[in-house]
């Protein structure tokens, strides 16, 4: 079994070797336009499996994505970081025609491969994926919700005093701001976390979680990456053994939630074919209000890239 990391940054370095850790595939495969950048990230994983005792190999590969055939998960984190003071949507003409050229020589290569978008502005990147693939829906999905579910269950933890493991929150809506944590459907060893936390501490970890990238950028003055990778190479296993996760994921709806054609971050069934099922929240009215909200700040975003006709 392959799977393959497109771009060798931060984000992607730290996928594949997540990746290989956990032995998901018997080759690991990064690729990057800039000349053996890949080439020389994967050496370095790949020398750290006598350490950490696996078996998985690590290659790389400078754009000759012959290396990556036959793949049967693809993660696609190519693209401009942010920085400081720069908006998701700020990336969007340059971040899709990358998106565009990878899943092109993603699908040539390796046509009945899942897609894993991660690239920014992530909803609509993972439109840009899809429009570019031509194939099913439910093997071209986007990675925001976990990596938002992980920041807001950590915020919780550190608030609390308590183990993260024992913290499950929904979040759903596009990745940014407008994203929809929900305190409703958010449980602390099975308790409801509103009977943990006042609604004061809570609403400020919610809003806290909504602008947990972009604390990252001020911080460090680049994206996240140990994070989003680790959230990224979650999803690989999943659907490499088929494990039939309940993640949120962004993707693509056909009348779920009383919406469609919109990338959205939902609750799904993550197996070996990918998305296997929507799941449909019985949400409230105010949750269903945030949650259009959300979706009409991606339609938004998905107008201009339309508008740009790039694929």
């Amino acid at each position: 079994m392959k799977i393959t990391v497109v771009g060798a940054g931060n984000v992607g370095a730290t996928c594949a070797d997540v990746c290989a850790r956990k032995e998901l595939a018997n080759e690991i495969v990064l690729v990057d336009i800039k000349e053996n950048f890949a080439e020389g990230k994967a050496l370095d994983i790949w020398e750290t499996a006598p350490i950490h005792l696996y078996d998985s190999r690590t290659i790389g590969s400078t754009n000759d994505y012959s290396k990556t055939a036959g793949s049967e998960v693809v993660v696609i984190t190519s693209g401009l970081p942010r920085k400081p003071g720069m908006s998701r949507d700020d990336l969007i003409a340059t971040n899709a025609k990358i998106v565009q050229s990878v899943t092109e020589n993603v699908i040539k290569y390796s046509p009945d491969a899942k897609i894993v978008v991660v690239s920014n502005p992530l909803d609509v990147m993972t439109y840009q994926a899809y429009l570019t693939a031509k194939i099913d829906s439910n093997r071209v999905f986007g990675m925001a919700g976990i990596l938002d579910t992980a920041r807001y269950r950590a915020f919780l933890a550190e608030a609390l005093n308590v183990s993260p493991k024992d913290i499950q929150a929904v979040l759903m809506g596009g990745h940014g701001d407008t994203m929809v944590p929900l305190p409703r459907y958010t449980t602390v060893g099975g308790i409801p976390v509103t009977e943990m936390i006042d609604s004061a501490k809570l609403d400020a970890i919610v809003e806290r979680t909504k602008k947990g990238g972009g604390e990252i950028v001020n911080l460090l003055g680049t994206s996240a990456w140990y994070a989003p990778g680790t959230a990224a190479a979650q999803m690989v296993e999943a659907i490499v053994r088929d494990q039939k996760r309940v993640f949120p994921v962004c993707a693509w709806l056909q009348g779920e939630y009383g919406m469609n054609d919109i990338y959205l971050g939902v609750p799904v069934l993550l197996g070996k074919n990918g998305i296997e099922k929507i799941i449909e929240l019985q949400l409230n009215d105010d949750e269903m209000s945030l949650l259009k909200e959300s979706a009409g700040h991606v339609r938004e975003v998905m107008s201009v890239l339309d508008n740009m006709a790039v694929a």
